[in-house]
């Protein structure tokens, strides 16, 4: 009776075990770290899959989730450039602040000085990088690293997801080479340049862009010469995210006869889109069998 009465004592004094709470800009980040954290991990993400990451309302709310983190993961290379607001008013000085990109090699790196004539360029490289799955196995290590060093006694068990979730990962990205190979060297038009990474690692050409340049909006004259392009190459898609106007694309396709696609870059994107693996899967699925 003694022994059990301790044994009680014990176990109701000793504190429990919390949850590594983490904070995303992404949800494609929220995704990843939810496959490697498990249950020892308590997530929330800032950015809907259906939003521009490069543009996001501040919210109080957002500052409040990050006062109460342990990590704040980021994509980085300046993607999201409103973060230092939420960070400095969440007063959280012991918040551990991550940017995925470190490790990353970043394509579209300017080579010379960058003005507003430019559009919206990136300094440190394109940071759309997420879409080459190659690049997302980088991300899912340095979740891991960082979970680890936040919550040491769980090492074994993010190991294990992690080992767990690279395995189905490299499975996946052989059956997206294997069932996008016959749009190698295909010319596509896209709308934005968020495309590079996705498009270099499966061997699409990107012909061109909706976009004259980064973030800024189509013109007629733009157009006239995007249409020309079009029927010039024979190309027959239209690749889009689903949060910019397909205003411009329709008006194109209604030429041309190409098809407009309008395909999400984040996990949410569309209902039926919950997670990283979804969200490629959708993008191979979509363009391979539309191409």
């Amino acid at each position: 009776m003694l022994k059990n009465t301790i044994i009680f004592l014990l176990t109701f004094i000793s504190p429990a075990v919390s949850q590594v709470k983490v904070v995303t800009t992404t949800t494609v980040i929220y995704d990843l770290v939810k496959n490697i954290g498990g249950d020892k991990v308590e997530v929330e993400y800032l950015s809907r899959g259906d939003q521009d990451v490069h543009f996001l309302e501040i919210l109080p709310s957002y500052m409040l989730k990050l006062r109460n983190a342990d990590i704040f993961f980021q994509i980085g290379l300046q993607l999201e450039m409103w973060a230092p607001q939420i960070i400095d008013g969440s007063r959280n000085s012991d918040l551990r602040i991550v940017y995925l990109s470190d490790e990353i090699n970043p394509k579209e790196v300017p080579t010379t000085k960058i003005d507003a004539s430019m559009g919206d360029v990136h300094p440190n490289g394109n940071p759309h990088y997420w879409l080459d799955p190659y690049n997302a196995k980088i991300m899912i290590n340095e979740i891991y690293n960082e979970l680890s060093s936040q919550s040491p006694d769980n090492d074994s068990y993010f190991k294990s997801n992690m080992d767990n979730y690279l395995a189905e990962l490299s499975e996946k990205i052989s059956e997206w080479e294997s069932k996008i190979s016959q749009l190698k060297q295909k010319d596509i038009v896209f709308f934005h340049s968020a495309w590079v990474y996705f498009a270099d690692r499966f061997g699409i050409n990107i012909a061109g862009y909706i976009e004259p340049k980064p973030g800024i909006p189509p013109t007629p004259s733009h157009n006239a010469n995007i249409i020309k392009l079009i029927q010039r190459k024979n190309i027959k898609l239209i690749v889009m995210d689903v949060f910019y106007s397909d205003s411009a694309p329709k008006q194109i396709a209604s030429v041309t006869g190409a098809k407009v696609l309008k395909i999400p870059t984040q996990v949410y994107g569309l209902k039926n889109i919950t997670s990283y693996i979804e969200l490629i899967d959708n993008m191979i699925n979509q363009i391979s069998s539309n191409g």
